[in-house]
């Protein structure tokens, strides 16, 4: 477990920090092979077809949130795929988070389950008789901050809600960033924590925790690992630690904390400018897609501006903070492999060379026993300060890729987005839910998000 800073204190704002001046010409590092593809033979097979259906939503959706710099981000939906292939999606609404039963081909199947008091999608797992979320709810706590929950529903009932933080652990949850995975007999959630007490009073970190299916408190994981974290990824293992990556930004970059948390040795798989503001949207909504192939290896995407340089910062005298200049202004889509659930393997690969346009909302999918499915939204003529940019919308992008990052497919402009999380059937089938809105990255959010009282579910079938 890496121990909490002991500096002064300061809080975990979605606004602009500028990175702590320190020498960039100490290091010629390159964290990535830019725009390593190798561009590797393409085929027209796949039309990459989407189908929809619409469902009317009781209540509404506020489908915006304010990121870093107050920049527009989707608010996050889930959707999970049940074992008997039934799904459920998960979006906040003001009486509480909705769960949406669906059928397997995408239609409402009965009325929604409110989780009342809760405050946010911060993770869904469908099982046949229910689900569970990872949300925050109300709390007594020194920050007046709500606490990390997990809330299990069976037949429409609620059967336990644990709450993941509070008074005894010195810990709050203001806001998730979270996954909540499911191996068969554990869940496994993994967000964001404040400190409320003890060594980490004020500071942020995050927390993975294990829990039983009877809704009991399981050892491993940790109380406090990436310090702050900007970005969390997970995924469930039959057997030992839960693979996870975090976005750190005292040590800038993209880390490897399975089973570690993420001490000053966790492995590097990216460095990038890191500090608040600067890579907060390298995962979309801070939450990242974490994908395992047969053969045991992993890929995630994200939105990456690169290392021009990167160094240790000698004005930090932990020898942990790291000093990184971005290699563009903007962000490029670019994807990582780890060979097993520690170990990164190589360079992450650049998908896209055009640093007169922005990347955002960069989701990763399984397509098939061989390739990805990597997506992303494009943003011309963009304005970048502070590591965020406003731009003008230019369409959403699918491309298929293998898992050494060579291309499988053209680029295909679509007019769905992907907004959340992707739930993945058993006959290979893609499935999401989004708000049927044109997006609109020209200004920052001020002000309430707007509201839809339908989603669409996409479909992409293999």
């Amino acid at each position: 477990m890496t121990n909490a800073r002991r500096t002064t204190t300061h809080r975990r704002r979605r606004i602009a920090r500028k990175p702590v001046v320190g020498a960039l010409a100490a290091a010629g590092l390159l964290a990535g092979a830019w725009y390593a593809t190798a561009n590797g033979a393409t085929t027209a097979t796949d039309s990459l077809a989407v189908t929809h259906t619409t469902v009317s939503l009781p209540a509404k959706f506020p489908y915006l949130s304010a990121g870093y710099n107050n920049s527009r981000e989707w608010t996050r939906t889930a959707t999970a795929v049940a074992p008997n292939g039934t799904l459920r999606v998960a979006w906040p609404a003001s009486d509480g988070i909705h769960v949406t039963p669906l059928t397997a081909a995408g239609k409402r199947s009965a009325a929604d389950t409110v989780v009342k008091g809760a405050k946010e999608v911060g993770g869904l797992v469908a099982h046949n008789d229910g689900f569970a979320l990872l949300t925050r709810v109300s709390d007594t706590n020194k920050w007046k901050e709500t606490a990390a929950a997990l809330v299990r529903y069976t037949n429409g009932r609620q059967t336990f809600r644990t709450k993941l933080t509070g008074t005894a652990s010195h810990d709050t949850a203001p806001l998730l960033d979270g996954q909540l995975t499911w191996n068969g007999s554990k869940y496994g959630s993994y967000f964001v924590v404040h400190g409320a007490g003890g060594a980490a009073d004020g500071h942020y970190g995050d927390k993975l925790s294990y829990i039983s299916a009877k809704g009991t408190k399981l050892s491993g994981g940790w109380s406090w690992g990436c310090s702050h974290n900007e970005g969390i990824a997970l995924h469930a293992e039959t057997s030992g630690a839960f693979t996870s990556l975090c976005f750190d930004d005292w040590r800038s970059g993209l880390f490897v904390s399975t089973g570690i948390g993420a001490p000053d040795t966790a492995p590097v798989v990216q460095r990038e400018q890191c500090w608040a503001g600067y890579c907060g949207g390298t995962f979309a909504s801070r939450t990242g897609d974490l994908v395992k192939s047969s053969t045991g290896r992993y890929a995630t995407a994200f939105g990456s501006r690169g290392a021009a340089s990167a160094a240790e910062n000698p004005d930090d005298a932990s020898g942990r903070g790291w000093t990184v200049k971005p290699k563009t202004s903007t962000h490029q889509v670019a994807i990582a492999f780890l060979k097993n659930r520690n170990t990164p393997s190589g360079k992450p690969v650049y998908l896209t060379n055009t640093p007169g346009t922005e990347r955002v909302n960069v989701h990763v999918a399984p397509y098939g026993k061989d390739r990805l499915l990597v997506s992303w939204e494009s943003l011309k003529n963009p304005k970048c300060t502070a590591g965020t940019c406003t731009g003008t919308f230019t369409g959403t992008h699918l491309r298929l890729i293998d898992w050494n990052g060579k291309f499988q497919s053209t680029d295909k402009v679509v007019t769905d987005r992907i907004t959340g999380d992707i739930a993945v059937s058993a006959n290979g089938a893609l499935t999401w839910a989004y708000a049927p809105v044109t997006p609109s990255y020209t200004s920052a959010l001020t002000g309430a998000s707007p509201t839809t009282t339908t989603l669409r579910i996409a479909r992409l079938k293999y």
